[in-house]
């Protein structure tokens, strides 16, 4: 079971918003560009304010929206015809990039380690990995959990609601992103065990 189960209702809700978009010449490409945008500037903020409570109040909100960005540009594609290679590249290279630059972010929050927000980010890299070589051996592309993206996305949101108030008890934040690294290997090892079936 993983958070990635919901996006069905996620994309019913967001189904009439896509068609707009489409209506007013809006590519999938840019939607998928704003959401990488997006994880940058938010990313950037949690780094330069050294993670000011501010900055990581704000970062459930932005997550929201990146996600909504998600689902709508794959909406966009698939249900309008819109699908082409670029989109295939930057859908897969800006959700890579906008993970890594959002965890490793954590290592600016009081009490998180680079070294554990590393491991975050080269482990859900490698998941991600996975589940595109999943397409590649021709089972299709690989969602499998316990930490695929949406539920990284949870994660870094509870995380960040936690922490910028300071809810969340002094020597836990590290131990915390231990956990969520430690859950990506048996997230890859799923994708390809699913791949391979």
């Amino acid at each position: 079971m993983t958070v990635y189960n919901l996006k069905p209702a996620f994309q019913n809700l967001l189904r009439p918003l896509a068609g707009r978009l489409v209506q007013r010449g809006i590519t999938p490409n840019a939607i998928t560009l704003a959401a990488l945008a997006l994880s940058l500037l938010a990313a950037g903020a949690v780094a330069l304010g050294g993670g000011a409570a501010w900055s990581l109040l704000a970062l459930p909100i932005v997550l929201f929206v990146r996600m909504a960005l998600n689902a709508l540009d794959g909406i966009m594609a698939k249900e309008f015809g819109l699908t082409s290679r670029l989109g295939a590249y930057l859908n897969e290279l800006g959700d890579w990039l906008s993970d890594t630059v959002l965890i490793l972010a954590l290592a600016f929050v009081p009490g998180v380690s680079l070294w554990s927000a590393a491991l975050f980010a080269l482990g859900a890299g490698l998941s991600e990995f996975a589940g595109v070589l999943g397409a590649a051996v021709g089972n299709g592309r690989r969602y499998d959990g316990p930490m695929g993206k949406s539920d990284r996305t949870l994660f870094l949101g509870v995380f960040a609601l936690l922490s910028g108030p300071g809810i969340l008890p002094a020597g836990w934040g590290d131990p915390l992103v231990t956990l969520a690294a430690a859950l990506t290997p048996p997230t890859a090892w799923n994708r390809v065990r699913g791949g391979l079936r």
